[in-house]
């Protein structure tokens, strides 16, 4: 791997960049908490050659959210269901608007076969 192919990763919301300590350092909180949320299977560190935890943009992001609701006296459990409905919820709203875009896009195609080309 090169230096260049390392820096295009960092753009990568779901590259394992971050150690556990960095981590925490980053949210605010501590591995304990990441360790909590990771045995609820909240986020699920991919380990480096080491055995280390690593945490990629988009998993921290999950594990602000949870660390949040915690903060306002949310159970760390009912925190992490929580935020896994959120989630689930963005990702199927997603896909409904992708589907609808692709609705509308056939409908222009076919009202306008010209424009297409």
């Amino acid at each position: 791997m090169t230096a260049d192919d390392t820096f295009g990763r960092l753009d990568d919301d779901d590259y394992p960049a971050y150690t556990m300590g960095r981590a925490a350092e980053m949210l605010g909180t501590t591995q304990g908490f990441l360790r909590a949320i990771g045995e609820a299977r909240l986020i699920t560190p991919l380990r480096s050659a080491g055995g280390h935890r690593r945490y990629s943009r988009y998993q921290l992001r999950i594990a602000a959210r949870a660390r949040e609701l915690v903060d306002h006296g949310t159970p760390i459990e009912a925190a992490c269901r929580i935020v896994i409905l959120e989630d689930q919820l963005e990702e199927d709203q997603l896909e409904e608007a992708q589907r609808l875009n692709a609705e509308y896009r056939r409908a222009a195609e076919s009202a306008n076969p010209s424009a297409a080309a």
